[in-house]
C-alpha cells in the first residue's frame, strides 16, 4: 500500500516486471570488420607498448651488431658504454619510430593473422584445417606480416639510421623528413627485402610456436580453454609467448644483424641490395650474423611474452573474442 499520493495509482497493481541482465549480457558480440579492427587495435597497441618498452634494448643490441669492435663485451657492459659515451637519454633513441611502425605493424600482424587464419579455414573447411592446422598457422602469419612489412619499413629504416647515427636528426619527424628528401621512397625500402626475410620467419615461428604452446599449456591444465580464468589464460599467454619469441628470435637473427647493416649506409653506384647482402655476409661470416644474440633473445622473449598477454587481455577488454580455434580438444 502507497500512501504518497504520487504513487497512489499503483495500489492494488501486479508489481512490474523488469529484466535483469549482467552489464555485458545480450550485448551483440562484433563480427566482420568491426571484430577484425578491434583484433587489429589489440594487436597495435601490444606491439607499441612492448616494442617501445624494449627501445634501450634494441639500442644496445643495434649497436652490438653495427659496431662489434667497440661493443664486444656482451648486454650489460653495452649498456653501461652507452651510458658512459652518450647519456642515458640515448637509449631512447629511435623510440618514435619504433612506437609508431610497430602499431602499425601490430595492427596489419594480429588482425591480418587472424582474418588470413579464417580465410584459409573457411577455404579448406575446419575439419581440413584443424588435421593441418600448423600450415595454416605458417600460412596466415607469412601472409599478414607481408602487408605489416609494407606499412614498418619506413619507420625501421628511420629508427636504424638514427640509432646507428645519433647526430643524423633530432627525432622521427626530422629523420624521416632527412631521408625522404635526400632519398626519396628508395631511402625508406632499401631494406625492404631484409626486413622481409628477418620478419617472416619471424612470424611464422612466433605464430605457429605459439599456438602450439598455448595448445599443449591448457591441456596440462586438464580443462577447456573456455573454462580457465582470465588470470590462468594470461599467465598461459605469457608462458606461450616466452617459448614462440625464443624460437622466432634465432630463427631471424641472421637477418635482424643484415638488416642493421644494410640501413646504416646507402647503396654505392650501381650496388644491388642483393650484392649488398652478399658482401655483409661474407664480412660478417656466421659468427658476425648471430651478434647480439644474448640481447635479442631477451627483448624478443620478453617482447613476445608481453604482445601474447597484452593482446589477449585487451582483445577480452573489447568483446573480441569471435576467433576461430584450431587447437585439437581431447
Amino acid at each position: 500500500m502507497y500512501t504518497s499520493p504520487m504513487f497512489a495509482g499503483l495500489n492494488g497493481s501486479a508489481p512490474a516486471k523488469f529484466p535483469v541482465q549482467a552489464p555485458l549480457e545480450g550485448l551483440k558480440k562484433p563480427t566482420g570488420v568491426d571484430l577484425y579492427a578491434r583484433f587489429a587495435l589489440a594487436g597495435a597497441i601490444g606491439c607499441a607498448v612492448t616494442h617501445g618498452a624494449m627501445t634501450p634494448v634494441d639500442v644496445v643490441k643495434t649497436r652490438i651488431q653495427l659496431q662489434p669492435e667497440i661493443y664486444n663485451r656482451g648486454m650489460v657492459a653495452g649498456f653501461r658504454q652507452v651510458i658512459a659515451k652518450e647519456g642515458s637519454g640515448a637509449l631512447l633513441t629511435g623510440f618514435g619510430p619504433t612506437a609508431a611502425g610497430y602499431f602499425l605493424q601490430g595492427a596489419l600482424k594480429f588482425g591480418g593473422y587472424e582474418f588470413w587464419k579464417k580465410t584459409i579455414i573457411d577455404n579448406l573447411g575446419y575439419e581440413t584445417a584443424q588435421r593441418n592446422r600448423g600450415s595454416v598457422y605458417l600460412v596466415a602469419s607469412a601472409i599478414a606480416e607481408f602487408f605489416a612489412d609494407i606499412a614498418l619499413c619506413p619507420l625501421e629504416a628511420t629508427r636504424i639510421r638514427l640509432v646507428s647515427e645519433p647526430t643524423f636528426a633530432n627525432g622521427l619527424l626530422g629523420g624521416f623528413a632527412r631521408i625522404a628528401k635526400e632519398e626519396g621512397v628508395k631511402g625508406f625500402y632499401s631494406g625492404f627485402g631484409p626486413i622481409l626475410f628477418k620478419q617472416i620467419p619471424y612470424t611464422m615461428a612466433k605464430f605457429a610456436v605459439f599456438e602450439v604452446a598455448l595448445e599443449q599449456l591448457v591441456g596440462l591444465t586438464g580443462k577447456p580453454k573456455d573454462q580457465l580464468s582470465p588470470g590462468t589464460l594470461t599467465s598461459l599467454n605469457l608462458g606461450g609467448g616466452v617459448i614462440a619469441g625464443l624460437a622466432a628470435a634465432f630463427i631471424s637473427q641472421p637477418a635482424d644483424t643484415l638488416l642493421s647493416k644494410i640501413n646504416k649506409t646507402r647503396a654505392l653506384p650501381g650496388e644491388t641490395t642483393t650484392s649488398r647482402l652478399m658482401k655483409i655476409s661474407s664480412e660478417l661470416g656466421v659468427r658476425g650474423l648471430f651478434g647480439g644474440m644474448t640481447a635479442r633473445f631477451f627483448m624478443i622473449g620478453t617482447l613476445t611474452a608481453g604482445q601474447f598477454g597484452l593482446y589477449g587481455s585487451i582483445k577480452s577488454a573489447l568483446g573480441a573474442t569471435g576467433g576461430i580455434e584450431l587447437a585439437k580438444v581431447e
